[in-house]
Order: C-alpha cells, then sequence, then structure tokens
C-alpha cells in the first residue's frame, strides 16, 4: 500500500487517496443500503422506506491512520456500560497508539465475549470513541469503528468509516456507550455526522 509513514500518521498522502476514498463511499453505500433494508433496519419499516442516506464528514485522509497495536498480555473483562440496565461482558484487548496533526492518542479495542463465539465474529474488534465533536456535528453518544484482530503490530484505523450506534436513530436499542478511557480531547472531522434532529 502506498503511502505509509511512521506509526501512528496518515497511511495516504494527499495525492494518493482515490483507490482508498472509494473503499471509504462502497463502506458508506452498504451502511446507507442497510438502513434502507426494511427487515433489518433501526428506523422501522415507514422510515426505512423514506430514507434519504446518512450524512458525513467530507472523506479526509488524514484520519486514515496506521496505529501501533499493542496486545493486552492480561485483558481485563469487564461490563460495559449501555443506554439502557444491559450490561454486557467485553474483554479489553488491544492498546491502540497513533497521532493526529503531530499530537499523540491512545484508544483501547474490545471484544464482547458473547460475540466471539460464533464464527464470523472471533477476530472482530470494536473500538468505540468519543471526541469533541459529539453533540455538535456529530452524535452526542459517540460513534464506532470495527476492525479485525491484526497480524502484526500495527492495525489501520480509519475515522472516515466511523458509523452511529442504533440508538442515535431509535430509543428502543440498548447500546454500548464508549468507555472514558476511549474519549479524545480532540475533533475527529471525519466520519459519520448526527442524524438530522439531533
Amino acid at each position: 500500500m502506498a503511502g505509509f509513514f511512521l506509526y501512528g500518521t496518515a497511511v495516504f498522502s494527499q495525492s494518493d487517496t482515490t483507490g482508498y476514498e472509494a473503499s471509504v463511499i462502497q463502506f458508506r453505500k452498504e451502511l446507507d443500503d442497510d438502513y434502507r433494508n426494511v427487515a433489518s433496519s433501526p428506523l422501522g419499516k415507514d422510515r426505512a422506506l423514506t430514507f434519504q442516506g446518512h450524512h458525513f464528514f467530507p472523506f479526509d485522509s488524514r484520519y486514515c491512520i496506521l496505529a501501533k497495536a499493542e496486545r493486552l498480555e492480561k485483558p481485563e473483562v469487564f461490563k460495559m456500560r449501555t443506554t439502557t440496565d444491559r450490561a454486557p461482558e467485553y474483554k479489553k484487548l488491544y492498546k491502540l497508539t497513533f497521532s493526529i496533526r503531530d499530537t499523540a492518542y491512545v484508544l483501547f479495542a474490545y471484544q464482547n465475549t458473547s460475540l466471539i463465539e460464533k464464527e464470523e465474529y472471533k477476530n472482530h474488534l470494536f473500538l468505540p470513541f468519543t471526541d469533541k465533536s459529539n453533540g455538535f456535528e456529530s452524535y452526542g453518544g459517540g460513534r464506532y469503528i470495527d476492525l479485525v484482530i491484526p497480524e502484526g503490530d500495527s492495525i489501520l484505523v480509519d475515522f472516515n468509516k466511523s458509523y452511529n450506534p442504533y440508538c442515535a436513530y431509535s430509543a428502543k436499542y440498548s447500546c454500548p456507550v464508549p468507555p472514558k478511557e476511549n474519549a479524545l480531547p480532540v475533533k475527529i472531522e471525519a466520519g459519520i455526522l448526527a442524524p438530522e434532529g439531533h
């Protein structure tokens, strides 16, 4: 993959993004399609049929970041807080270290201990986070990114592919609340915006 820098910096130069931007566009199309699918949409049938699509920050290659991935030797298992009384069990599995505009940050990636019993999710990592755009440009409850366990000691974290929890669209859902340790003290001006009305 062209354009790699050191750990913790943008993966692509501004002039070398065409192919990857296409993958972000495809991700967003699939997200919109999921919400239009009346069988699975969190919007409900009537809203799904009239759904016009999500709104996003413009694609920005500076938020496609190669992070250092450190697998924790003794992963902590804990009950993650949600928007309801539900408290699913998660394992804190990876420490991710990266930089945005020359400032270093850390996020942690988790695994749902029940979900990983399913074959299709055994390598899934869940990255919930909050940032200073929450409650303004983006949803107040934070956003999520899906990752896959890396083969080495680095992982691609692309904030352009962040998405909202279902709770941003309907109060009937129980959604994980990003842990305080995953609060970024900076605006992440990439990825999905808040739904209309928020």
